[in-house]
């Protein structure tokens, strides 16, 4: 039997062991499954949040030799297989890996087959999306006020957090809620670096993978799939409405 069968099958005690017979009558293994994506995704965004902000207030306001190959990198999930990208950090991070072995065996740190590890793989694949959406909220910011602040003695600190933020806020925040949407719907990568333990790294995306292969377990898929269309729509919506009122203000 697959190890996804294994977790998923109905002597198990993971994702479903008596199916609800109702068609929006969660189970608890359904519910821990939402509530560890909901979880996941919040942890994948707001830790990258800092590092988007950074990459494209780079790519955006500085030339430097290599540009055009730090902005290939970052895009680079984007084109690769998310299963490529979790093999690539099992490598790396995994317990026996060359990071991750020297974290574990070091400082006790570990991140694969946990959620923070799940946290980190959806950090990776919604990072572009992040970074484009901020890159062109600041490229869109009006320049010249910068140089006006500088000019008058402001720091190129006090610059970015005084004029070039508060310009970009919108796509700001709209980075991260698309990054937000799009580590709810991961898998590929997240399936190959931790797994799908119930409880631990099941998110909807593996609970949903698990239930293909439980005879009966459609309800439990659409129910499921419900859930991460309605909240993918309205992080999307929410994005689309912050990215309009940006451009509204620039009309201005």
């Amino acid at each position: 039997m697959s190890t996804a069968s294994a977790l998923c099958s109905p002597t198990h005690h993971g994702l479903v062991s008596f199916p609800p017979t109702r068609m929006f009558d969660f189970s608890p293994a359904e519910l821990t499954a939402i509530a560890l994506s909901l979880k996941v995704a919040a942890v994948a965004a707001l830790a990258s949040l800092p590092f988007g902000i950074a990459t494209g207030w780079l790519l955006a306001r500085k030339r430097f030799f290599g540009k055009a190959l730090v902005d290939a990198l970052v895009h680079l999930p984007l084109v690769l297989p998310p299963v490529v990208v979790g093999y690539v950090l099992l490598v790396m991070l995994g317990n026996q890996g060359v990071i991750g072995g020297f974290l574990q065996q070091h400082f006790g740190i570990g991140v694969a087959f946990r959620w923070t590890g799940a946290a980190l793989a959806s950090a990776v694949m919604g990072f572009p999306l992040m970074v484009r959406t901020i890159r062109l909220s600041i490229e869109s910011a009006d320049h010249r006020l910068e140089q006006v602040a500088a000019t008058l003695g402001a720091t190129p600190w006090r610059v970015f957090r005084s004029v070039t933020l508060p310009l970009a806020w919108p796509g700001i925040v709209a980075g991260a809620v698309l990054a937000f949407a799009k580590a709810l719907g991961e898998f590929g990568a997240t399936i190959t670096f931790v797994s799908a333990i119930p409880g631990e790294t099941q998110t909807i995306s593996s609970a949903i993978y698990g239930l293909l292969q439980v005879p009966g377990g459609d309800a439990g898929i659409w129910r499921l799939a419900l859930v991460a269309m309605g909240i993918s729509l309205l992080a999307l919506l929410v994005s689309e409405w912050l990215v309009r009122r940006q451009r509204g203000e620039r009309a201005r």
